[in-house]
């Protein structure tokens, strides 16, 4: 294969180095990509094991150890600690919607499958989750969804009667309704089991789907760095937003949206069909600036997605001039592109 002679990236190559070792600026802008699988963003409501456990103990000893769920005593419990309600909650097995449906049925109290969402997040934030109005709605959706949980397990035992169907309480600690709860609670939990659930779950499935946006924005995030700490004017889009000239909006317009010099498009994905979609986003935006002449495209992307297919990683080198960024690599955009020209401007 041929190898580039004066450059390693895409970005510092002219037009003929470009043409003449693609390939091996494909293998350099995918070896720049990372997999972004074993680290999550950390988030706002992330929740500590040590914050966890505290509400745990607090939850455990409230309740003489699920002798029983006396629910006043719960209520009591999470006024102490917030986070009894989320320990609560992962008793069941249930996702903050799940749970509010459950109160819908089981309870007769209409909880929004937002106000669960809001009351888990403070919850795990270690915030109040009951006003001070003892009658408000928020109380009440919380009463009704810890009813619900309480309900749950209280009355489940044994398995789904249907062998085509297996029941989401068909677990260690709530196969046998609370006398498994208390089991559990009393002599833990044998590892195999412990792994066969985290299988089945897996590791960090409810924090992962809590951060999915987040996961999104990293690249843009490195963008809005880079181009603040560069004093350099900048629009970013919103979601859905209009942008005259563009039948669908870039992420990044420079020095503004109304008469763009530079656009960014930006994207982080694990999945190469989104990855492939991206690719085709940037092809037409060449295509807008009229092969670069209204204006400079440049595509930071990362993930797995884009590491999969060779041939349309040498689409995007070729639809931005060879402009495409990782994360790795972001720190020498505005060097390396005509972002340089409005450097200072902000």
């Amino acid at each position: 294969m041929t190898q580039p002679q004066k450059c390693i990236f895409p970005f510092d190559a002219s037009p003929e180095e470009l043409t003449a070792s693609i390939e091996a600026f494909v293998d350099t802008t995918i070896a720049s990509l990372s997999s972004f699988y074993l680290e999550l963003p950390r988030g706002e409501r992330y929740l500590e094991y040590e914050g966890f456990n505290a509400a745990y103990d607090c939850l455990f000893g409230a309740t003489e150890g699920f002798s029983s769920l006396n629910r006043s005593v719960i209520e009591e419990c999470i006024n102490v600690n917030p986070g009894a309600f989320t320990v609560l909650r992962c008793i069941v097995g249930v996702s903050p919607p799940d749970l509010a449906d459950m109160a819908t049925e089981k309870v007769g109290i209409v909880v929004t499958q937002g106000a669960a969402r809001t009351i888990d997040q403070k919850s795990r934030r270690g915030e109040k989750i009951f006003t001070v109005k003892v009658d408000s709605v928020t109380n009440k959706c919380v009463r009704a969804m810890i009813e619900a949980a309480c309900q749950t397990i209280e009355r489940f035992s044994g398995k789904s009667t249907n062998p085509l169907l297996i029941h989401r309480l068909e677990k260690i600690d709530t196969l046998n309704g609370i006398e498994s709860l208390r089991d559990v609670a009393k002599n833990g939990v044998a590892y195999p089991v412990l792994l066969y659930e985290r299988l089945l779950g897996r590791p960090f499935a409810s924090h992962r789907d809590s951060v999915s946006e987040l996961v999104g924005e990293i690249v843009e995030a490195a963008i809005v760095k880079v181009l603040t700490e560069a004093n350099i004017p900048f629009h970013k889009t919103g979601r859905a937003e209009a942008i005259a000239g563009f039948d669908q909006a870039p992420d990044f317009l420079i020095p503004d949206k109304f008469n763009p010099k530079v656009v960014i498009e930006a994207k982080l994905t694990q999945d190469d069909g989104t990855a492939r979609d991206k690719v085709t986003r940037v092809q037409h935006l060449n295509s807008l600036s009229q092969d670069g002449t209204k204006f400079e495209v440049v595509a930071c992307i990362d993930g797995r997605g884009f590491r999969i297919r060779r041939e349309d990683m040498k689409k995007l080198i070729r639809a931005t001039k060879g402009k495409v960024f990782s994360v790795g690599t972001i720190d020498q955009l505005v060097e390396k592109t005509s972002l340089n020209q409005f450097t200072g401007l902000s």
